[in-house]
């Protein structure tokens, strides 16, 4: 009998999604290597790709792809363009 190849493990990957919850009646897609953004008026779907953006010059800026930051590292980085993360208070 014979025995089954390996399967090699591929790398982890990250990526960020986007999506936008208001709507002006477009419907709007925009995707890159580790993004996807969905959804949104113009407005925010510009203000998403504009963070996006800027986040990942900041990974290159420090030679490091998404799926190599900590989550603390990346929470740095989201809030040094403008992001903060949600909390909802505990009822």
């Amino acid at each position: 009998m014979s025995q089954l190849p390996k399967k090699r493990k591929q790398p982890s990957k990250a990526i960020m999604l986007g999506v936008g919850l208001d709507s002006d009646g477009h419907k709007r897609i925009t995707t890159g290597n580790n993004f996807a953004l969905v959804g949104g008026s113009g407005e925010t779907h510009e203000v998403m790709v504009e963070k996006t953006i800027k986040i990942n010059e900041k990974l290159a800026a420090k030679g490091k792809q998404l799926e190599e930051v900590s989550h603390e590292e990346f929470a740095d980085i989201a809030h040094s363009v403008g992001l903060s993360r949600h909390c909802p208070e505990n009822d």
